[in-house]
């Protein structure tokens, strides 16, 4: 009688045994798996209907959940849609871009920095709040830098990016063509497929940042980087030594010339600020040569080049410098042609160095988190960005000469404001014989200690509209320079 009865308790142990550990891997060795399977609509429900933090800009939200009288309970907002909705993104149900995917952790309130706020709320038995995200953005610069850009044509595809040269600081990121993320947040999913399927196919690329995601020659304003590795190169080089000019540049191994555009840059030797006031082509054509693959390739990297070097979005492209194979190649990668490409943050982090006296600070956007009583939780440090200076502060200190004298007696004059030091550069680019150029406009400006370096890219403006980096782009970057340097424009 006892053997049954011990052969049943021990069946029954082995079923409870058996059922704890199933319950065990459910609740802790599978739970993240399946909490976050895709089909998993409890979980999905969860998410879209909890308080997110928000995004904010100063005390500003620009991103925000405002509760609702439904099953959801709260629905995300973008109360400044147009000129942010590149840094927000957009978040619905189970998808999330830009601010919103990258500080997704903290603005749900699941990241650990998070951990004793979430801890309260269990224990007061309440729905979990996020965490707050805020930005290095200067809305007045954002705001400018949005309208200006705007201003210049009526069907503009562009950017406008400002940063603070001593921190890395992002002040403002503009990009045109732009869209309204709350089509992309609505609580009907049929709608919101419909709105992204018809940005999507927009040839336009409205839903592209192409202050980071986008990359094109930069043309002219890459002569800077040319003129900083000959500068290394050789230390007894200063803005009035002679550099190559001349009318025309015949590149190696080939029958094709290269002239300037009827600019004056001599028949022969001409000094080097003169050579970037007119922006002369033979000069950084013949110096890109001289120089070699090794040394262009070294300081392009210094300045950025070849890697991702913004952490706070996703979608970042890489700007890039090639390994040519051919002189001539070589050649025209001086000038910010043939295979070198360039994202607004890349070419205003090369201004920003020149500006910082050859150090090159990490550009970042996310400023601090803090919780959902704005309780400090962690500030971003500024981080120098590679193993030392982009260049030294001596040719940090030719380049700034020859940038300011490029504004007073060259071709980036539409940056000058009165009272201020500016520096500018001028560019224009294109990919094929048939392309419309791109116009870019690179620039930084000083006063009473403040500084500011900013980058103007317009990759399509209206067919009516004369293409020019300083004629289209500087009055953008003087604009934009004097919002963050605190002068009154005259306009």
């Amino acid at each position: 009688m006892n053997k049954p009865i011990r052969t049943v308790g021990v069946f029954c142990m082995l079923l409870f045994l058996a059922l704890m550990a199933n319950a065990t891997s459910l609740q802790y060795l599978r739970a993240g798996g399946l909490n976050d399977r895709p089909g998993n609509g409890r979980a999905l429900d969860a998410r879209f209907s909890a308080e997110r933090g928000a995004i904010l800009v100063g005390r500003t939200p620009i991103a925000e959940s405002v509760a609702v009288d439904d099953r959801y309970q709260y629905q995300r907002t973008y109360p400044l849609a147009g000129a942010y909705a590149h840094l927000t993104g957009w978040f619905y149900y189970s998808n999330a871009t830009q601010l919103e995917r990258t500080q997704n952790g903290v603005l749900s309130g699941d990241d650990p920095s998070l951990f004793v706020n979430q801890l309260f709320d269990i224990l007061a038995n309440r729905q979990p709040a996020g965490g707050n995200v805020g930005l290095t953005i200067d809305p007045e610069v954002q705001q400018v830098a949005y309208d200006e850009l705007a201003a210049v044509s009526d069907n503009v595809q562009g950017s406008v990016v400002a940063l603070e040269p001593s921190t890395g600081r992002i002040l403002a990121m503009a990009s045109l063509p732009t869209f309204d993320p709350n089509d992309l947040a609505l609580r009907d999913g049929g709608q919101v497929q419909e709105n992204f399927e018809a940005l999507s196919a927009d040839p336009t690329r409205p839903l592209e940042n192409r202050s980071v995601g986008t990359t094109l020659p930069p043309g002219s304003t890459f002569k800077l980087v040319t003129a900083a590795a000959a500068l290394e190169d050789d230390d007894s080089l200063t803005a009035d030594s002679p550099v190559p000019g001349g009318q025309s540049y015949e590149l190696p191994g080939t029958s094709t010339s290269i002239a300037n555009g009827g600019r004056d840059c001599g028949s022969g030797d001409i000094p080097f600020r003169q050579s970037l006031e007119n922006s002369c082509n033979t000069t950084y054509l013949q110096l890109a040569v001289e120089l070699g693959q090794d040394k262009m390739t070294e300081q392009a990297e210094a300045f950025g080049f070849n890697e991702v070097n913004l952490e706070d979005l996703p979608g970042v492209e890489a700007s890039s410098y090639p390994d040519n194979a051919s002189d001539d190649l070589l050649a025209k990668s001086g000038i910010g042609q043939q295979d070198v490409r360039a994202t607004p943050l890349q070419m205003a982090m090369v201004v920003s160095a020149i500006a910082n006296d050859g150090v090159l600070m990490r550009p970042y956007l996310v400023d601090e988190i803090t919780s959902p009583d704005f309780d400090v939780i962690s500030k971003t440090e500024p981080e120098e960005l590679g193993d030392g200076p982009a260049v030294s502060s001596r040719t940090a200190d030719v380049l700034q000469e020859m940038m300011v004298s490029t504004v007073t007696d060259g071709t980036a004059g539409q940056a000058a404001i009165d009272g201020v030091t500016v520096g500018g550069k001028t560019g224009t680019a294109e990919t094929c014989a048939d392309c419309r150029p791109y116009a870019w406009f690179v620039s930084f400006g000083e006063r009473d200690g403040r500084q500011v370096a900013v980058a103007v890219m317009l990759q399509n403006v209206d067919e009516n509209v004369t293409i020019s980096g300083g004629g289209l782009g500087g009055p953008v970057a003087r604009a934009v320079m004097e919002q963050a340097l605190g002068v009154e424009s005259d306009d």
